[in-house]
């Protein structure tokens, strides 16, 4: 390793950990506001029916971005993320305008994105993953 690695690993690290974490910030909201009501709840202020498309995900966003933010399952959960969050830009935005700005879909398309750069590198260093494994990840 040369001394640039070493000067960087530092950055990496916090850099990398921060990005983990706040996807799964990001997706656990989410997920908060469709099932249990957070931050004001759906936009219409309506309830999801269970087991409809949406309920689904979001259970998946809350309980997968809780994943996210500890590192655990991280690689499984990053790649089900970005698929679902891929899905939803497909299904959801995507329809309302050919752009990511311009139908709203800015938040799914990085989100999505973020996770599969997740799902590649692992859980890093600074995780539930990496306490309990003895690769060392990143």
């Amino acid at each position: 390793m040369n001394g640039l690695d070493v000067k960087w690993r530092l950055p990496q690290t916090i850099s990398y950990t921060l990005l983990r974490t706040v996807s799964g910030l990001i997706l656990l909201q989410a997920g908060g506001m469709k099932i249990l009501g957070w931050l004001g709840g759906m936009p219409d202020g309506r309830t999801l029916a269970v087991g409809s498309q949406t309920w689904i995900g979001g259970w998946l966003e809350l309980i997968g971005g809780a994943l996210l933010m500890v590192g655990l399952f991280t690689r499984w959960t990053a790649f089900v993320m970005s698929g679902m969050m891929a899905v939803a830009y497909f299904q959801f935005h995507q329809p309302n305008g050919t752009w990511p700005a311009q139908n709203g879909g800015v938040a799914a398309v990085m989100v999505c994105f973020a996770c599969l750069v997740i799902w590649a590198f692992g859980s890093g260093p600074w995780s539930v993953d990496a306490r309990f494994s003895k690769r060392g990840e990143l």
